[in-house]
């Protein structure tokens, strides 16, 4: 499983003697072959809550849909303010997408991308908004056989 930060930010609690800080990161894990995840984790080190993110990533992994390194179809997430669109690329584009949605693709194994996020940057609405744009993705081989077609049928009609 690959990790990947995605941000991590410092909360301050002021009380009685000062400021105390407390840290939250969001975590994206994947095995580079379909399946991703992220996760929140919040600490007063940050290292512990890098764990605790890892952690929490590992209990919502999901699979995701994969054609030729790239995503099978246009689709567009949203999540709150972030809305993000997504876009199959041919091969040795790249993944040319923003920060936050750039470790998930690349967690995912998702080599091909084209991606723009709309919307609030928040890092964590826009890896929400991500995953509900990959979750909603289909995977083409199981519309062939629905359909009861050939992979060729469906790209080229």
């Amino acid at each position: 499983m690959k990790e990947k930060v995605v941000a991590i930010n410092r909360v301050a609690k002021v009380v009685k003697g000062g400021r105390r800080f407390s840290f939250s990161a969001i975590v994206v894990v994947g095995d580079g072959n379909g399946t991703v995840g992220y996760g929140l984790g919040k600490a007063n080190e940050v290292t512990d809550a890098i764990a605790k993110g890892i952690d929490d990533a590992k209990k919502n992994l999901v699979k995701v849909p994969l054609y030729k390194h790239t995503v099978p179809h246009v689709m567009e997430g949203k999540y709150s303010g972030g809305f993000v669109l997504v876009q199959p690329a041919a091969a040795g584009t790249g993944v040319i997408a923003g920060g936050a949605m750039r470790a998930v693709f690349e967690s995912a194994g998702i080599k091909d991308v084209l991606a723009k996020s709309k919307g609030s940057s928040n890092p964590h609405n826009v890896v929400k908004a991500t995953f509900d744009a990959l979750l909603k993705m289909r995977d083409p081989m199981q519309i062939a056989q629905a359909r009861g077609i050939t992979l060729a049928q469906v790209f080229n009609g």
